[in-house]
């Protein structure tokens, strides 16, 4: 049985599975009190990359910081890691980043989905050393490898979920 294709925005007939992401950007955030991480997609729902970490400066600027990238890169959903203890649970970190989340959805007129992202710091710290990065990588670099991993995952499993059938969500 073949997926059902919808009509991405901007009128854009749809005629493979994935093309029901095209033009569809998403931006996503390794939040941390100090830097976030920023990656965004390409415009085909694809590939994550990396943009320049930001430096966190309160929750009210860092909200109007993203609110710029989202109209800069006309970003359709951001999609922010949410540090989760091993057990699952909600730590204090988990509840500063569900806050920053709050005041994200009220300043943004896009979606803003929370991801779980356990250990993708520890992952991307692996995958840049394997990448011949070193052990001694800037905490910056780290944050946005993280946030690249979050967005990667995320895309690939929505196109998963296009793919059985499940929709763009």
């Amino acid at each position: 049985m073949r997926a059902r294709i919808a009509e991405p925005p901007g009128g854009v007939k749809a005629t493979e599975p994935d093309a029901i992401l095209a033009a569809l950007r998403l931006l996503a955030l390794d939040v941390g009190d100090v830097r976030i991480g920023v990656a965004l997609s390409d415009e085909t729902g694809t590939l994550a990359s990396g943009l320049p970490t930001l430096e966190a400066v309160g929750p009210r600027r860092d909200a109007q910081r993203v609110a710029a990238l989202v109209r800069e890169h006309d970003v359709r959903e951001v999609v922010v890691g949410m540090p989760l203890r091993l057990d699952g649970s909600l730590g204090s970190q988990a509840r500063k980043v569900m806050g920053f989340v709050g005041r994200l959805r009220r300043v943004l007129r896009v979606p803003v989905v929370t991801r779980d992202e356990r250990l993708t710091s520890v992952a991307a710290r692996e995958r840049l050393a394997e990448s011949g990065a070193g052990r001694r990588v800037g905490k910056a670099r780290v944050d946005r490898a993280a946030a690249t991993l979050i967005l990667q995952e995320h895309l690939d499993e929505r196109k998963a979920a296009v793919a059985r059938g499940e929709g763009s969500r």
